[in-house]
């Protein structure tokens, strides 16, 4: 049975990002009528920084070479750890049941959000490998940062969890759908690029319908 992990990670309510993810969500649920879907918000709920107990927990993992998620709670054995544990458990539990992991973001600052990283690290354990799993990221950015453009160096998003995702997870099917220019709407500095966020925008929609199917 597919199964899909909606993350949502903008502080905005009405947010481009959470455009993108909606629709992929709506397309894909369309598609896999029989799928299990759960949503979590990163933005409305927090996910807790990193302590110490965490990292305690994590050389333990990787001190007895554990690879397999199933066997971590062996080695919690702290009153701390075991409260860290308590916030790690739901976060992997969703995750490993996943088989797309769908992650709506804005590129804050040429990076992104503090509350997608804080998910990030609470999820990541030495080994852990999540091949065969393919991640969505529904992206949205002020500027544009496409290749070739003066910006397309201080990209750090898709930069970061491509790296990242391939790096700490071995996951190899990654697919980025971006929708560019979004500060058109409100700088006047940028207004004559209004009907080429527009065309991204277009664009980006039609590109998740393609991706689900």
């Amino acid at each position: 049975m597919s199964s899909l992990l909606q993350l949502d990670a903008s502080v905005r309510r009405r947010s481009f990002s959470r455009t993108l993810s909606a629709h992929f969500a709506d397309q894909w649920k369309a598609a896999h009528p029989g799928g299990t879907y759960r949503y979590r918000d990163l933005a409305a709920h927090p996910v807790p920084h990193l302590t110490e107990a965490w990292t305690e927990i994590c050389d333990a993992v990787l001190s007895a070479g554990i690879t397999d998620p199933g066997q971590y709670p062996s080695v919690v054995a702290t009153p701390a750890q075991q409260a860290a544990w308590a916030v790690v458990e739901p976060l992997l539990t969703e995750l490993v049941a996943a088989d797309t992991v769908l992650i709506g973001t804005p590129m804050y600052n040429f990076s992104v959000p503090a509350t997608l990283k804080a998910w990030l690290d609470q999820v990541t354990f030495p080994r852990m490998s999540l091949r065969g799993r393919r991640f969505v990221i529904a992206g949205a950015r002020g500027g544009t940062y496409r290749p070739g453009s003066p910006r397309a160096p201080f990209d750090h998003e898709e930069r970061y969890l491509r790296d990242f995702l391939a790096g700490h997870f071995d996951v190899e099917d990654v697919v980025f759908v971006h929708v560019e220019l979004t500060n058109a709407l409100v700088d006047p500095r940028l207004a004559d690029r209004r009907d080429a966020h527009e065309s991204s925008l277009a664009a980006a929609l039609t590109r998740i319908e393609e991706v689900v199917r």
